[in-house]
């Protein structure tokens, strides 16, 4: 889970408000993954000044857009919210709108005994009002009093009571975010497997043709060959990419957030892979890549990755003989920021990796009921795991797969360009 922390309070030094933010960032990142944010830099709320195009405004809005939830911690003054937040918050509702149905969650640090009491009751009223929009959590309020006091030398809270407290108020809040993302997250039906619209990276070539890897090479002049590549962490040729990729003991498919399959490492003959794909495939949209009686479960599974309810979904193929274990695993695939980028699509035969497990270990495996469709974890519900992969509900997968199964399966368990 992806959260924004806003530090709603200055300070010549450190507010304890960022002292505070920084606490939870580090004390509870096995339960989420908290960014703080600054405000300092903004100006002071003018709107006569344009200033939804600055590198400022536009960081702070492709990180708010992309976070789960938020946690703000502001500082009180005069019974009320520091002016350097009120006019965040003004630059956040005049012309963008960010914190729009976006749960957040208010707690504050101050000198007194209070904790910041009155600013917070005047924060949610704000957050509340109309052009902010946010979902604030109900009730739960941390107030930090006497906060010279709280923190030792280390940044730590010092009193075990404090900590139990916020964390037990935390834990609520991540359950408050992903019951109110999972009802706001929309309808699998509206998932539009066809490409129809453009997204950023959408190169203007007809998605049907034979040749469209050719062709948006073309259009866009791509690096290949010996290009070099700048990587997050490394520099490598287009051609040392290409083999890197191939190299996997997976077959690998990338389908990116409009629903277009853009690439598959094609290191295998179609005929020969557990998920059929062939080069021509490459560029169309993932409803050509399916049959229409396939449509409504890669829905599913798309709309299960775009809104957060699960970071992989996993899927038992059973129809390649009893000497295989084949499973399709599709990954939700977001940018620096948590925005949703696509899906990644990789398909293994697992079973010689667990009979090289038992043979090291010496273990065998034992009698039991086999799950042979699972979620990306324990909490995935049986509903729609059931829904996914029950008998009447055939091609349950979303990358660019292709399947050339027998029609004695019900379950057709590829994902992307599928091919029938």
């Amino acid at each position: 889970m992806k959260l924004i922390g806003i530090v709603g309070s200055l300070d010549e030094v450190t507010s304890y408000n960022e002292k505070l933010l920084y606490f939870i960032k580090d004390h509870f990142a096995s339960q989420f993954n908290l960014e703080v944010l600054s405000i300092a830099d903004f100006p002071l709320f003018d709107p006569h000044v344009d200033f939804t195009e600055s590198d400022l405004m536009k960081t702070h809005l492709r990180k708010l857009n992309g976070a789960d939830g938020v946690i703000i911690s502001t500082g009180e003054h005069s019974r009320t919210i520091p002016p350097v937040l009120k006019s965040y918050l003004e630059w956040m509702s005049y012309q963008a709108h960010p914190f729009a149905n976006k749960p957040v969650m208010v707690m504050g640090a101050s000198y007194l005994d209070q904790g910041t009491s009155s600013s917070q009751l005047h924060l949610r009223q704000v957050l509340e009002a109309p052009g902010v929009g946010a979902y604030t959590f109900p009730g739960n309020e941390f107030l930090l009093g006497e906060a010279q006091t709280a923190f030792d030398q280390d940044g730590q809270l010092k009193d075990e009571g404090t900590i139990k407290v916020l964390g037990d108020y935390l834990n609520k809040f991540t359950k408050f975010v992903q019951i109110f993302n999972q009802v706001e997250s929309g309808d699998p039906r509206d998932e539009d497997l066809w490409a129809s619209g453009t997204i950023e990276t959408t190169i203007d070539v007809e998605k049907s043709s034979d040749n469209w890897v050719e062709e948006a090479a073309t259009k866009v002049n791509a690096a290949s060959g010996d290009d070099y590549v700048r990587l997050d962490h490394g520099v490598m040729t287009v051609n040392q990419i290409s083999e890197f990729l191939k190299s996997m003991p997976q077959e690998l498919t990338f389908a990116d957030e409009n629903n277009q399959f853009l690439y598959y490492n094609y290191n295998t003959p179609t005929d020969n892979m557990l998920a059929k794909r062939k080069p021509s495939q490459v560029g169309n949209p993932l409803g050509a890549c399916h049959p229409e009686r396939a449509h409504d479960n890669v829905k599913k599974v798309i709309h299960l990755l775009r809104s957060g309810q699960t970071e992989c979904f996993r899927l038992h193929v059973p129809t390649h003989g009893p000497d295989k274990f084949v499973v399709h695993s599709y990954q939700r695939i977001v940018d620096e920021d948590g925005n949703y980028r696509g899906v990644n699509e990789y398909v293994q035969d697992i079973q010689p990796m667990i009979d090289w497990y038992l043979e090291k270990t010496g273990q065998e495996l034992v009698g039991g009921n086999v799950d042979g469709a699972s979620g990306a974890s324990a909490a995935q519900s049986d509903q729609t795991a059931t829904t996914l992969a029950a008998p009447n509900a055939t091609d349950a997968d979303t990358g660019a797969s292709a399947s050339n199964q027998t029609e004695e399966s019900n379950t057709d368990a590829d994902s992307g360009a599928s091919q029938h």
